[in-house]
């Protein structure tokens, strides 16, 4: 059945202001005790109760407000959920923004509070949640224009599952099969995988049972062969035993994370030897436990083994309207479309959006439209001992390009414009322009409108002030790796971007108990 509206009091008692006196740190106690009934009014509660099923008969389930605030303390304490339970029985704090205090027993189990993350997260509530810290913000007058100034960026986020190399990949994946077998015909470990041919793996360790010298130029192709050997006995061992797999179907799902490994990170030579691909497969996966991380980078030198996050912030409030996750080998730009859909289900738009360049090729520039100013530091033009691109002048009035010596052709943006062979050679300024036999090509980017606007302001002192508006962005970041660290909680990207979005709630209530017609209320 639904669970009750929460109705926790609004007065604070006398031994709830003692409460409040003695904390000095981690005010964010204090806010959410005062302003908690703000935070979660009846029609959001009403909205958090809909992930429950309205049954005639059971217990009603715990109040879905009270379970949506601890998890929000989980992400600013960063502690696990036996944790948290074990906070609320022993820290004031916690019983104060719960209303439960003196408890002897946490009000529910860390079953309900599992429960309810997997539902909040299954009818996409965490977003709400996220917007609701927006709401609040706009009734005290701490968001204004739903037209924002809005600046976008992104963080590494480790991930949970461990990174393994092949070797590792294989015989993990194995292991995890073997280990679902033996439940199923209630034996040994060690014993199914001498059965199935598979006992290299039996070990906690696969390369302690290999033993090989890894500085014998033959022993990765000796190593990968074994391996491969036992995940084969494996394979002709459920072939001859089809009954095992009709009672565990699970065991499929190993062996073919198995075989993914083997089709990304192997190849098979002309003699019919299996050796190590050379390269990286794309979307190759690189941990068992975790399937969507990927290996990645930031930038040149900083390489992830996870995800990243990325957090849309409103440079005038302060407040985090989006937050998104990808995987750390996807680029930056392709979280756009969620970040859209999210300003779009809040019925905001941009009219600014500062980003770095990793950015200017994602929707939300392609796709802008014309009241959309895009603030980033254009890519470096390449200097040398030629002109520059910079030297042509582009009329988009009659989409032409005049080059140095006076030369005009038409464009057409996204190609090349090619002077050929006959204009350069005769040319003055041929020794300075190009020393290609077929003369100077200028490549015309599908958006260089933008790119010549771009490097156009930061040639002025304002132009250079605007792009420094973009750290703010960086800021908030890096808030939200105080506050979740920076390697991920859970396995799996969809889970993870809950955490980002209710640490991004955390970061936004700071912004409003900190705003000045908070602090009057206060």
């Amino acid at each position: 059945m639904r669970p009750p509206a929460w109705e926790p009091p609004l007065a604070l008692s006398a031994t709830e202001q003692t409460i409040v006196k003695r904390i000095k740190r981690a005010k964010l106690f204090v806010f959410l005790r005062q302003h908690r009934h703000t935070l979660f009014d009846a029609a959001f509660q009403a909205e958090l109760a809909t992930i429950y099923k309205d049954a005639p008969q059971g217990q009603p389930p715990i109040p879905p407000a009270q379970l949506a605030l601890a998890t929000i303390l989980q992400a600013y304490t960063g502690v696990s959920d036996d944790e948290l339970l074990e906070a609320i029985v022993m820290d004031r704090r916690w019983q104060l923004v719960l209303d439960c205090l003196e408890c002897e027993t946490a009000p529910f189990s860390k079953g309900t509070l599992v429960t309810f993350r997997k539902l909040l997260i299954a009818q996409q509530l965490d977003r709400r949640l996220l917007e609701r810290t927006v709401e609040l913000a706009a009734v005290t007058k701490a968001f204004g224009s739903r037209a924002l100034r809005a600046a976008l960026d992104s963080s590494p986020l480790w991930g949970a599952g461990r990174g393994e190399d092949t070797y590792n990949l294989l015989g993990h994946a194995l292991r995890k099969a073997l280990g679902v077998i033996a439940r199923q015909q209630g034996r040994g470990l060690a014993e199914m995988a001498r059965e199935t041919g598979a006992s290299l793996v039996a070990d906690g360790s696969l390369k302690a049972a290999l033993d090989l010298d890894w500085d014998d130029p033959t022993a990765r192709e000796t190593a990968l062969g074994l391996v491969l050997d036992a995940l084969a006995g494996c394979e002709r061992w459920l072939e001859a035993h089809p009954e095992v797999v009709e009672t565990e179907p699970a065991v499929l799902t190993s062996l073919a994370t198995a075989a993914q490994v083997r089709d990304q990170d192997v190849s098979i030579t002309a003699s019919g030897t299996a050796s190590l691909r050379d390269g990286v497969a794309r979307d190759r996966r690189i941990s068992i436990e975790d399937y969507q991380m990927r290996h990645g980078r930031k930038s040149r030198s900083q390489l992830i083994d996870g995800y990243k996050r990325h957090v849309l912030r409103d440079l005038d409030s302060g407040l985090i309207v989006a937050a998104g996750v990808t995987a750390a080998n996807l680029p930056e730009a392709t979280v756009t479309d969620s970040i859209s859909l999210d300003l779009h289900a809040q019925g905001l738009s941009l009219r600014e959006l500062h980003i770095d360049r990793a950015y200017l090729s994602s929707n939300l520039v392609r796709e802008r439209d014309d009241d959309l100013e895009i603030f980033c530091k254009a890519w470096p033009v390449h200097t040398g001992p030629h002109f520059a691109k910079t030297a042509f002048v582009l009329s988009w009035e009659r989409h032409e390009i005049r080059c140095p010596a006076g030369e005009v052709l038409p464009f057409t943006p996204g190609a090349n414009v090619q002077f050929g062979a006959e204009r350069c050679s005769h040319c003055v300024l041929r020794e300075r322009c190009t020393s290609s036999k077929t003369g100077r090509t200028v490549s015309i980017h599908p958006d260089e409108r933008l790119l010549e606007e771009l490097r156009d302001r930061q040639l002025t002192a304002q132009g250079r002030a605007k792009l420094r508006e973009r750290v703010a962005v960086e800021h908030s970041l890096a808030h939200i790796g105080q506050w979740q660290g920076d390697r991920a909680r859970y396995l799996g990207e969809r889970k993870n971007l809950f955490d980002v979005r209710r640490t991004a709630v955390v970061h936004n209530l700071h912004v409003i108990a900190h705003a000045p017609q908070m602090a009057q209320a206060a």
